[in-house]
């Protein structure tokens, strides 16, 4: 697949993310590190009206994505990182054996009147489990090098 820059991309256009397997040890060990709240490590904790079993860090969750998103797409690009998240929320809990899967959609293209190598476009994300269920959805810009930069 040939690398992909700012033009390359079109408004409501949609990308596919990497599907994920969510392992009971890897929650255990990413809350066990960044996160130790009991319900990230222990199922056995006494349930809440949120909580009910393990689940994993929201943190977690996100880390996860970034994985998915990297080998679905974003290593194949010009992507040059991202100036931070606009919205990020967390909608179901991810549980030990979850697959997750979900889609990039780009939202806006615009290009840098500060930088002229750079494009930026915004991407609402969205990871669902394998019910289909939206567990975490976000948006955000990301920078990308522009094709005359190369």
């Amino acid at each position: 697949m040939a690398k992909r820059f700012f033009e390359d991309f079109e408004i409501g256009e949609i990308l596919d993310l990497a599907q994920r397997r969510v392992e009971r040890a890897d929650i255990i060990a990413f809350a066990a590190e960044f996160d130790p709240q009991p319900f990230h490590l222990d199922e056995r904790t006494t349930p809440t009206d949120l909580t009910a079993g393990l689940s994993a860090s929201g943190w977690h969750t996100c880390a996860m994505f970034m994985r998915m998103l990297c080998d679905g797409y974003l290593l194949e690009t010009s992507c040059m990182g991202s100036p931070g998240i606009e919205t990020l929320k967390w909608r179901r809990p991810v549980r030990p054996g979850d697959l997750l899967s979900g889609t990039s959609t780009v939202i806006e293209l615009r290009e840098s009147k500060s930088r002229p190598t750079i494009g930026i476009i915004r991407f609402r994300h969205e990871v669902t489990n394998q019910s289909g269920e939206v567990v975490m959805w976000m948006e955000n810009p990301v920078m990308f090098e522009r094709r005359a930069a190369a």
